[in-house]
């Protein structure tokens, strides 16, 4: 829920920058940008943290080498939010980073329905953990167009 409490945030926050004026921030599309990117990293920094125990514990048995997939799956965000704010890039790192989100939902339906934790808090129950993905996919899709 974090992650997608970010993403709202710094929308609002970086909305609001270019409503008061700040034109880097104008428009929907820049601080949608800047609003993904934000989530990106903060979900990405938990690969590395004390929470990383938590999410190698969500990845499917059947995968091997969960936390080589952790590991993999941080970087990927790191470098998605890189590319989310490259014009250049933007188009093809949204697209690889629904193509991400779709490959990790698996684990995060094991979440859901073996009650795990990340951090100590119980992850959200499928439904709602279903409709925030639905978010971040929409989100990078648009942060990418």
């Amino acid at each position: 829920m974090i992650p997608f409490y970010a993403l709202v945030a710094a929308f609002v926050l970086f909305k609001a920058l270019g409503l008061v004026g700040v034109s880097y921030f104008e428009g929907w599309h820049t601080p949608l940008q800047g609003a993904v990117a934000v989530m990106l990293l903060l979900a990405a920094s938990a690969h590395w943290g004390s929470r990383r125990p938590d999410l190698v514990r969500m990845v499917p048995k059947a995968f091997p080498k969960p936390d080589w997939i952790v590991t993999a799956t941080g970087l990927l965000e790191i470098a998605g939010a890189i590319g989310i704010l490259i014009s250049a890039t933007s188009r093809p790192a949204s697209i690889c980073l629904v193509l991400l989100f779709l490959a990790m939902f698996p684990a995060n339906v094991r979440a859901a329905r073996t009650a795990l934790t990340i951090g100590g808090r119980p992850v959200p129950r499928l439904l709602p953990r279903t409709l925030i993905q639905l978010v971040f996919i929409a989100a990078v899709f648009w942060a990418g167009s």
